[in-house]
């Protein structure tokens, strides 16, 4: 173990000098781990804690999850003898994610609220609230970087598990170029074992699951708030029958099995009619005639600032270890993906991330023929 971490502090340190570096952390053990190596590195570190849940509008859901966190990140803070800064970014995360994903939700799509978070808040507008003599924003996502000639890349973790790109793909050069990773190169049991080497606070705590806002209430409780309850039908798409009733369209995503609640399945949501509060279900999801294959890409976000001249690379539609090779044809602003298989999720809004090799390429939305 002390060799790994010998290597962890010559090979970052050697990478990136001394910096004045603004650390986000969560209250986990990834960025507390990731605050100890900046610190061991020599940089001039300050913690940063983002205030982003909705107490005000939310608290009737649960206890408010942000108190725990930032109970273990004084903690730790303190340990380290780093300081620590709470800033508030509340009515920005409402303007910026939560009235977008709400909007995306209503019309029957599914959008991907921690790709917006990274994008616009954390190394967004988050770098408006502080000083700008901090030369870098470390974070303890699973991801890595690289400096080119001309650019910067976006590399894959080797912990394909944990590995965090596909969430880190709509940043730009710009955000970039001011990143760092200090955990990227590590596998989740490395920072679970140096939490431990240097007894941080929450070295036993367990990892947090879902969107970064919601803490430990479900995503279903955050859209009742925002959408409510409507009664409709579930019907199955081959006969028309109807087989069971739902309380919105907008509580289910393409190719969802879990939570419908049915007999003799299992059955697979396969489309939506919004005006009619309709879900159409089957038994037969993965039957030939069903699109589960090919789709179609739109507002490419490309790291390189140029979409990507191969047209064989792999594809990601959501976070996990499981890539598809893919064939893209690019024709203006509309990418069509061949998947080199067959899906049973591919949801308009969704975010599909593009890869050569390990090299995360960028993002764009996925529009889903019908």
């Amino acid at each position: 173990m002390k060799k790994m971490h010998t290597g962890v502090l010559s090979r970052s340190h050697a990478s990136t000098g001394i910096k004045k570096v603004a650390a986000l952390v969560s209250g986990g053990v990834d960025s507390a781990v990731s605050l100890k190596l900046l610190k061991d590195q020599g940089h001039d570190v300050t913690a940063f804690y983002l205030k982003i849940w909705l107490d005000d509008e939310l608290a009737y859901l649960g206890d408010c999850p942000w108190e725990t966190d930032l109970a273990y990140v004084r903690k730790v803070c303190e340990q380290l003898a780093v300081p620590i800064e709470v800033v508030s970014l509340q009515k920005e995360y409402r303007d910026e994610v939560v009235s977008y994903v709400i909007s995306e939700i209503k019309v029957g799509r599914t959008p991907n609220p921690d790709i917006l978070c990274n994008q616009r808040i954390k190394f967004g507008l988050f770098l408006d609230k502080i000083d700008s003599s901090f030369e870098k924003v470390a974070s303890g996502h699973y991801a890595q970087i690289r400096s080119k000639s001309d650019r910067v890349e976006l590399f894959c973790s080797p912990d394909l598990v944990k590995d965090q790109t596909y969430f880190l793909s709509n940043l730009s050069q710009n955000q970039l170029k001011r990143v760092m990773f200090p955990v990227g190169h590590l596998t989740k049991s490395e920072v679970r074992d140096l939490a431990h080497r240097f007894d941080l606070p929450n070295k036993d705590r367990k990892d947090s699951q879902g969107i970064c806002f919601l803490g430990k209430l479900k995503f279903r409780d955050f859209v009742k708030h925002h959408l409510g309850e409507k009664s409709g039908s579930m019907i199955e798409v081959e006969t028309k029958e109807t087989i069971g009733k739902h309380k919105g369209y907008w509580f289910y995503t393409i190719g969802q099995r879990q939570g419908l609640r049915l007999s003799g399945g299992p059955w697979y949501v396969v489309s939506k009619d919004i005006k009619k509060n309709v879900v159409y279900i089957s038994r037969n999801y993965y039957s030939s005639d069903k699109h589960r294959d090919t789709f179609i890409v739109k507002q490419h976000s490309w790291i390189a600032r140029k979409r990507p001249e191969k047209c064989d690379l792999r594809i990601k539609m959501r976070h996990g270890t499981h890539f598809y090779n893919c064939t893209v044809n690019f024709e203006d602003d509309v990418a069509w993906v061949q998947l080199n298989g067959r899906d049973q999720g591919i949801a308009s809004g969704q975010f599909a991330v593009f890869y050569d090799g390990d090299v995360c390429l960028g993002c764009g939305i996925i529009v889903r023929p019908e």
